[in-house]
């Protein structure tokens, strides 16, 4: 409670200045604001040193250090924007910094580390990994561990920004819409703004699929997730902090999620109106703004979104742009039963009419009828309806799959229709650590022991890629095939029925 009660102290006595003597901007989002009707401002994170708000908690704290435990030298783990925070840091105050990254770490951001002059760590395959021998380290050679965001002096760097929102923003700021991971920018920000300007509504905002501050407020008690998204790496946290968690607890107004296609849209968004391309948990604050507008819960006056980061990986950016379109309700998809006879496509794009067609996948099914995936460009989702409803009507079997993530994801790229001779088939979704190897390992595993009758695996340019696999294993082997997945230690889980399954795979529970 210490640390509640003085965090305007901590805030005003942060030494960011040294390292960001000029503010980052505030600037209009004009064509958002045009299209939400509302003034949009974004609070432009991404254009510091390291491209992102890390910066500032990591030099904090760092600043805070004697010099002795300068010369000492200081440990981070960090899969991302915390290592260049803590890597730039060191470098201006001359500490020798040792970063310890997961090996699924994309290779941009080792090589932005190693510029800044820190020694780089490969360990594990995931954040928990690196954390785990990071403390190890620190413990035997005496260095300063510096955390993400569990941590007085770097709380109050990132609150900060709140200092400059409030100073740039009109008078009638309505809301500030924060980015959460570990909630170490959310308690900065919304401790500031609550405590100077308590009528401006702070929104955090988390991917749907990392929602551990979410759920904790909701609970009254910290929890952590089995499992967490791999898309908003930055924000991909098991478990909050005990202090971000006691002043997001006291000081915000209401936590929110969104999904991989909104976030997708957001970046979009963000580009369209500064032409830069955010990463996706730098997009969060944005995506959140956004929903919260269409559901008539923003709140009165100009609204503010954290642009928290654009360290984003170029091989992203076609899975980005090819989500956008959904999460913007541009685009629909459908699956469709059509005859297999002569002419049939042309009374199929008939049937669709003066409608500009996205994408077209054909499969035939059998003899008497055809399998097709269909992308139509729509003005949202009524529209959407009114197809599927307008190819029911002509006699069409149709499933709309807009919603379907296992569709957009995997499916809309393999559609194949029914394996025939595939027997005992059972599909499962995996998450594959980006790393040389994984996939031979997992084929490994199996030893021949179950067949492979359906692989499709798509990396976004993250830490880890998404497989969807299927095997041909017989009830009784089930529990065993389970047991052997569990000694891999990757991410899995079973696919149960479902209209992309049953309609262009053939696959049933």
């Amino acid at each position: 409670m210490k640390l509640m009660e003085n965090v305007l102290k901590h805030v005003f006595n942060a030494r960011v200045g040294d390292v960001l003597p000029d503010s980052t901007p505030l600037e209009a989002a004009e064509r958002l604001s045009l299209d939400l009707g509302q003034p949009v401002l974004l609070k432009r994170e991404d254009l510091t040193p390291v491209f992102s708000f890390k910066l500032r908690g990591a030099y904090n704290r760092i600043a805070a250090l004697s010099k002795d435990q300068l010369a000492h030298g200081i440990l981070a783990a960090s899969a991302g924007n915390h290592a260049q925070g803590v890597a730039y840091s060191a470098q201006r105050l001359g500490a020798p910094a040792h970063i310890v990254m997961p090996r699924t770490t994309p290779s941009i951001k080792i090589e932005a580390v190693r510029r800044l002059g820190a020694e780089v760590d490969l360990v594990g395959d995931s954040y928990s990994d690196a954390a785990r021998h990071c403390q190890r380290r620190a413990e035997e050679s005496g260095m300063t561990l510096i955390p993400p965001f569990d941590d007085p002096h770097v709380i109050a760097g990132q609150g900060t920004i709140a200092l400059e929102v409030l100073r740039q923003a009109p008078r009638d700021l309505g809301s500030v819409f924060v980015p959460i991971g570990g909630g170490g920018l959310a308690a900065g920000v919304a401790a500031v703004v609550k405590e100077l300007r308590p009528r401006v509504m702070v929104v955090g905002v988390q991917p749907d699929d990392s929602d551990a501050m979410r759920r904790s407020l909701e609970l009254g008690h910290r929890v952590a997730l089995d499992h967490v998204g791999i898309f908003a790496d930055g924000v991909a946290v098991r478990e909050v902090g005990e202090l971000t968690f006691e002043m997001c607890q006291r000081y915000l107004d209401d936590c929110i999620t969104v999904n991989t296609d909104e976030i997708c849209a957001a970046i979009k968004d963000g580009f369209l109106d500064t032409r830069s391309i955010l990463e996706p948990a730098g997009a969060l604050g944005i995506a959140g703004l956004k929903r919260q507008a269409r559901a008539g819960r923003l709140a009165p006056g100009p609204a503010v979104a954290i642009a928290s980061g654009a360290n984003m990986s170029f091989t992203r950016l076609r899975y980005v742009s090819e989500r956008t379109q959904v999460g913007e309700h541009r685009e629909a998809i459908f699956a469709v039963t059509i005859p297999e006879r002569r002419g049939s496509f042309l009374q199929f794009c008939n049937a669709l009419g003066a409608r500009s067609v996205t994408e077209f996948n054909y499969r035939l099914a059998d003899r008497s009828e055809a399998h097709v995936f269909v992308g139509v460009e729509v003005g949202g989702l009524s529209e959407a309806t009114r197809i599927a409803e307008t190819l029911r009507e002509a006699g069409y079997r149709c499933v709309d799959l807009t919603r379907d993530d296992l569709a957009k994801t995997h499916v809309r790229h393999m559609v194949g229709g029914l394996a025939k001779n595939a027997q005992d088939e059972i599909l499962y979704r995996f998450e594959f650590p980006e790393r040389p190897g994984a996939l031979a390992q997992f084929l490994t595993s199996l030893s021949g022991r179950w067949n492979i009758s359906l692989f499709h695996y798509r990396n976004h340019g993250a830490a880890y890629g998404r497989v969807l696999c299927g095997m041909e294993v017989p009830p009784a082997e089930r529990k065993e095939l389970e047991a052997t997945l569990d000694t891999l230690g990757f991410s899995y889980a079973p696919v149960g029925e479902g209209p992309a399954t049953v309609f262009l795979l053939g696959q049933r529970g």
